[in-house]
């Protein structure tokens, strides 16, 4: 998610992390000299740094994510819990501005309890286990659009959207709430297309 927004982190700044993130990792210690670290901004979570840590001293690499400001560590590890429990210590700022990208986010980091819901934007977001027919592709790509408003907002401050998602192999469509504390929900789901030839979704993990 967001790759172009990223940044690298030097190697004084990534043993600085790693000292200061090692009690967060249950026993789990990092090789600064084998380890990339990259970092962004989120515009929901003022004052945060989000960090994307893989030491590749061993295959597949060790890969911890995490946001922090200070000293305060909050590690994503894959359920809501660590989101919603932030959204609430901040709170979450959400806007017209910054909520599509909070909906990227959270898809990206939360795992239903049967699997990924991958948000899709461009058929280039799908992972492909074999390359589809040309004429395929293309009527694929018109079924996908970016994450879109769909209704006005309510009194109470909610986000209503409307996005394409993968799950499992099957592409579908789906509203999304997002409430002012930052709880997601889905609604209406409809099935696009199903028995996609695409890669096993392993996260990396």
């Amino acid at each position: 998610m967001f790759q172009d927004a990223y940044i690298k982190l030097d190697r004084l700044e990534v043993e600085e992390l790693l000292e200061k993130t090692k009690k967060s990792f249950d026993g789990i210690s990092f090789n600064a000299e084998n380890t990339v670290i990259m970092s962004r901004d989120l515009p929901f979570y003022p004052g945060y740094k989000f960090y994307d840590m893989a030491d590749h001293t061993h295959m597949p690499p060790s890969r911890r994510f995490v946001l922090m400001k200070d000293e305060k560590v909050t590690v994503l590890d894959f359920t809501n819990t660590p989101i919603y429990t932030l959204n609430n210590e901040l709170p979450v700022q959400l806007t017209r501005e910054t909520v599509k990208d909070y909906v990227r986010f959270f898809f990206t980091f939360v795992r239903g309890r049967h699997g990924r819901f991958i948000i899709v934007e461009t058929v280039d977001d799908i992972a492909w286990r074999e390359e589809p027919p040309p004429a395929a592709r293309k009527s694929i790509a018109k079924l996908i659009k970016e994450i879109s408003f769909h209704s006005s907002d309510k009194e109470d401050g909610s986000f209503f959207m409307q996005a394409q998602m993968m799950f499992r192999d099957s592409l579908f469509q789906a509203d999304v709430s997002v409430k002012p504390d930052g709880l997601v929900q889905l609604s209406n789901e409809s099935l696009l297309i199903e028995d996609m030839p695409i890669l096993d979704d392993t996260f990396g993990q």
